[in-house]
């Protein structure tokens, strides 16, 4: 009996040895002094560390990193343009140390850049995403000096991942510290599980999943690319260790509190798809949304997507919004658009403690430039058409003849009349694939014959107004 008890208790000790193994470290400022309450994780399980910024962990075998959840008033430091919050967990590493270092600038009020889906195809498209880069170098330069940091919602290139450097090299110039977001272009998708499709971008950019704060703001990163194993077919849908995490993380956060989630595809495209499962959709909203929206119910969020190289913000509930980010890349880089008229670009987040405004900035382009206007184009002859491309239900869209006020423009689901000449030639375009989508970000009104002066004027939810004139 003694026997057996010995071997069974081996057994045990051999088995658990295999499904986690204890790590510890230490999480110190530049100075050498240990920073206590800094949340640590091997992509499972979190722990908070002590006064002197001790921790210790029963890493998950299934973990590959460890990794701190930066805290407010600190940065991680970087390298050749990526942010190294994290460590690989080796099998015969046991300690795991982290410095962060004490942010210059008071975080409480900083900005965000958000990109989504440059999808560099071919190394000829590095001189565009340049443009790009000097863009944001430029408008950060004139911004208020408050800290300013990015976040990439993924797709980062078309398939080739040998072309991540050379992307790294080029963003690096932007002058702006940016978080990474995995997108499905970014997963090896000819693998034989989703689990091995990750490896890739890891080796790059660190784990697929995560969070750090600055000021007032938790900032979480999600993946919810989920490969099929077959060809590239992927669905959106949050596995469960990744939900289990969340709860994990959020269990340090309270409840109020502003939340920032970065996931690549949407949650949601329109209040139809929240209303009904349906599997046509399956690829470009996330299945299991319903149990995430749950999962942010105590918090006032925002969810930021990428995926579909257009312009589109839902309002979920009273706590929660989307905003889903037009590509960097436009229309795959064949024109100065996206497939749904709005121009190439980013957006701008301005976080004053825990209230945060936002605005879209046409890359080369004034920031005033939030609408495109046409007057009796060949798609809508008699109307007056605008492409309100940040468009959400707090805007006002107005209508004005020679200065006196017609109508609130009607909203409609329609092709931008300069995506379809952009686009109408499939056999002029690099992509052939690339053609004008339809936007329900279109607003219309009748114009009278006699008018001279025909003006829209755009008003967003922070009260901003955009004017824009056609003289007859």
């Amino acid at each position: 009996m003694k026997k057996l008890l010995s071997i069974i208790l081996l057994t045990t000790i051999a088995i658990g040895s295999l499904t986690a193994k204890e790590i510890k470290g230490t999480v110190k400022d530049t100075e050498g002094k240990g920073v206590a309450g800094v949340v640590v994780s091997d992509g499972l399980n979190t722990v908070a560390t002590d006064s002197k910024g001790r921790f210790k962990i029963d890493a998950d075998q299934d973990s590959r990193f460890v990794f701190v959840s930066t805290p407010s008033g600190y940065i991680s430091s970087t390298l050749g343009g990526k942010t190294l919050f994290y460590k690989e967990i080796k099998d015969e590493v046991r300690k795991y140390d982290f410095i962060i270092e004490k942010n210059s600038k008071d975080d409480t009020n900083h900005n965000v850049i958000v990109i989504a889906d440059p999808q560099i195809s071919e190394r000829s498209e590095l001189a565009d995403l340049a443009k790009q880069s000097e863009d944001m170098a430029e408008f950060v330069g004139g911004m208020d000096g408050d800290y300013t940091f990015g976040i990439c919602l993924g797709d980062i290139v078309g398939w080739d991942h040998s072309i991540y450097p050379d992307y790294n090299r080029i963003m690096s110039k932007a002058g702006i510290d940016y978080r990474y977001v995995i997108g499905n272009h970014d997963m090896t998708n000819y693998g034989r599980s989703h689990e091995t499709s990750l490896t890739n971008y890891e080796d790059m950019f660190g784990p697929c999943w995560y969070s750090f704060n600055v000021g007032k703001v938790h900032y979480i990163v999600l993946n919810d690319n989920f490969f099929l194993g077959r060809d590239w077919y992927y669905i959106g849908y949050l596995d469960e260790r990744q939900l289990a995490w969340l709860e994990n993380d959020l269990s340090y956060v309270p409840k109020g509190s502003k939340v920032v989630v970065s996931m690549h595809i949407p949650t949601t495209l329109d209040k139809s798809d929240r209303d009904a499962f349906s599997y046509d959709v399956i690829v470009d909203n996330l299945c299991n949304k319903t149990a995430f929206y749950d999962m942010l119910k105590p918090y006032e969020a925002l969810i930021l997507s990428g995926h579909m190289h257009t312009g589109n913000n839902q309002i979920i509930a009273d706590n929660l919004m989307e905003h889903n980010v037009t590509g960097l890349c436009g229309a795959w880089w064949c024109g100065p658009v996206c497939c749904d008229g709005a121009p190439v670009g980013y957006k701008i987040y301005e976080i004053d403690g825990d209230d945060i405004r936002w605005q879209y900035k046409s890359s080369g382009l004034p920031l005033d430039h939030q609408f495109k206007f046409y007057v009796n184009d060949a798609l809508y002859e008699g109307y007056v058409v605008a492409n309100v491309w940040d468009y959400d239900p707090q805007w006002k869209v107005e209508y004005f003849e020679d200065g006196v006020k017609v109508c609130d423009m009607e909203r409609f689901k329609g092709q931008d009349p300069f995506a379809v000449e952009c686009y109408k030639d499939p056999s002029t375009l690099k992509r052939s694939w690339v053609w004008a989508l339809p936007t329900e970000n279109l607003f219309r009104a009748k114009h009278s014959p006699d008018a001279k002066v025909l003006e829209v004027r755009v008003t967003d939810r922070f009260g901003r107004t955009f004017v824009e004139t056609f003289n007859r």
